[in-house]
């Protein structure tokens, strides 16, 4: 089984409610205006259907949606991406989903415990329900629904083409973008290179600016450097006021006097090495008077050199140091355009493009000639047994002059409700109960094909009745073998063939209207199909018809 129990705190009419669920197929019956109806409402509500201030029980604060699902094994790898834990409130292989919605129409959610979105409620519900309403038919005339439910019998995904029909969209969209941009793209080309051209000339190196300011300042004050190393020099050099030989005179005469105080060795150590110091500096000056001398036309290079960069720096409204970069992006950009006006390239790749969507969507369209034909037989087979015999249900898929998204073809549903009659769209056809018995028909053949491990059909056996409904009760216990089936009906046929029966009943309550849901079994399961039978006043041969009907 799936879905395990139930728990609605002020939905709609529900006061409170707590139902544990079996496995197998299982009805909901009820006079009509009961809300039958309540339980699937409630259920979509927790799987992330819009919220709405319209569910507040009247006079309550908040609806409350509690729902408590065998977790399949599929989901826990969903959960984990999702970042959800396992379920700590009870047993580890249960999922526990819940949705409270205030009077204001304020929604909150959660799974396991952990705050969610609608929209994970939403993914979370792919896993665990399948809810077939009583306009099922309303879909099939949805070509993007026809060709879900196709691509489903078949095993395929469309969603799998979305990718390479981007990327063909996109390609297209460049060919065209640059056909119709030929003499944009081509002014706009020349006046990059002829800018580029312009500072090229310039050759801006990163990092050239600030050594080309150190160099140009050093050269214009070339002079001044030199005068003051010679008077440094001089300071340190003179044979009688130089630093050089105070120092020495100094050390020497402390160093004499050592022997006899010790504190003077300390300071003739000071003192030598002061004089070491000084002397490093002296050969250093000299050094830099070698290799610095005045050098006018090389000061004169810098000038024009850090003019023509002051120059185009202010003719493009950049800081000088800023120019290596511009070149470089102008150059970037270039490259850009000359791949956007390269038509064949973009053609080339146009061509690539959209032999790699066509590679998949044929692959697609073979699966499809495939499961169609074998789709409209499995559909045709159950549409003889809910009284539509000598019908015959069609898979047409036409093909598309251009290629779309879903691919190369169109998916089309035809049907024909009685021998010698000429199949038409499913959309066309005249009688109500002929849409409803073709939905259910297509219900049941497609039941196995989702995840989904518990079927819902909302009165989906509306219009039909007599023999075919009691086939429609025999397939749907068939379903329950596998899957559990709950089922929302008025006829008593399919009832008799439930495994669980559920009834929905309302009542007045300090002068308010609540809805209850109750499990009968017995002569009060007896009775409620005697009810369905022959209306509210119960005889002896309604009754008497329920027990036959149930067996009894």
């Amino acid at each position: 089984m799936a879905l395990r129990r139930i728990v609605l705190r002020d939905f709609v009419i529900v006061h409170e409610l707590e139902l544990d669920l079996s496995a197998g197929f299982t009805v909901l019956t009820g006079e009509t205006g009961a809300g039958k109806s309540i339980l699937v409402d409630a259920l979509q509500m927790a799987l992330g259907a819009r919220a709405d201030a319209g569910v507040v029980r009247e006079g309550a604060a908040r609806a409350d949606i509690s729902a408590e699902f065998d977790a399949p094994p599929q989901l826990a790898f969903w959960l984990q991406d999702a970042g959800f834990e396992a379920n700590t409130e009870a047993d580890s292989d249960t999922l526990l989903l819940r949705r409270t919605v205030d009077a204001q129409g304020k929604s909150r959610a959660w799974i396991n415990g952990s705050p969610a979105t609608a929209t994970q409620l939403r993914e979370a519900g792919d896993f665990l329900l399948d809810i077939h309403g009583q306009h099922a038919w309303q879909s099939l005339t949805r070509p993007e629904s026809i060709r879900q439910l196709l691509d489903a019998y078949a095993g395929v995904n469309a969603g799998e083409l979305d990718a390479p029909w981007q990327q063909w969209r996109a390609a297209q969209k460049s060919l065209e973008d640059a056909r119709n941009a030929q003499d944009t793209l081509q002014r706009e080309r020349e006046r990059l290179a002829w800018q580029i051209g312009e500072v090229d000339k310039l050759a801006p190196g990163a990092g050239e600016w600030d050594e080309l300011n150190a160099a140009h300042t050093r050269l214009s004050h070339a002079q001044a450097l030199l005068d003051t190393a010679h008077q440094a020099l001089n300071a340190l050099e003179d044979d009688e006021s130089g630093a050089l030989a105070g120092l020495a005179r100094a050390q020497t005469s402390l160093a004499g006097q050592a022997h006899i105080d010790p504190e003077f060795q300390a300071l003739s150590d000071v003192l030598a090495s002061s004089l070491a110091q000084a002397e490093d500096a002296v050969h250093t000056l000299h050094g830099y008077l070698r290799k610095t001398e005045l050098d006018p036309s090389r000061l004169a290079e810098l000038d024009e050199r850090v003019a023509l960069w002051l120059s185009l720096a202010r003719r493009y409204k950049r800081t000088a140091p800023e120019l290596p970069a511009l070149l470089a992006g102008w150059k970037e950009e270039l490259s850009r355009l000359d791949a956007a006006a390269d038509l064949h390239a973009l053609e080339k790749a146009e061509n690539a493009a959209r032999d790699g969507f066509l590679s998949q969507a044929r692959k697609l369209s073979r699966a499809r000639a495939k499961a169609a034909p074998q789709l409209a037989t499995a559909i045709t087979q159950a549409m003889q047994g809910l009284g539509m015999q000598g019908g015959r249900f069609e898979v047409t898929l036409t093909r598309l002059d251009e290629p779309a998204r879903g691919g190369l073809e169109e998916v089309g549903f035809l049907v024909a409700g009685h021998a010698g009659s000429t199949p038409r769209p499913v959309g066309k056809v005249a009688s109500g109960g002929e849409l409803s018995r073709i939905a259910l028909a297509i219900a049941v053949t497609t039941s196995q094909l989702g995840a989904a491990q518990t079927l819902i059909f909302d009165e989906v056996d509306a219009g039909v009745g007599g023999a075919v409904a009691e086939t429609v009760g025999r397939l749907m216990k068939q379903l329950g073998k596998d899957r559990q089936v709950l089922a929302v009906t008025h006829l008593p046929q399919v009832a008799a063939c439930a495994d669980a029966h559920l009834v929905v009943a309302k009542r007045a309550n300090e002068g308010r209207t609540e809805s209850t849901v109750q499990p009968v079994i017995g002569e009060q399961r007896v009775g409620e199909i005697a009810r369905m039978l022959g209306g509210e006043r119960l005889s002896g041969t309604s009754l008497a018809h329920a027990r036959e009907m149930l067996g009894g």
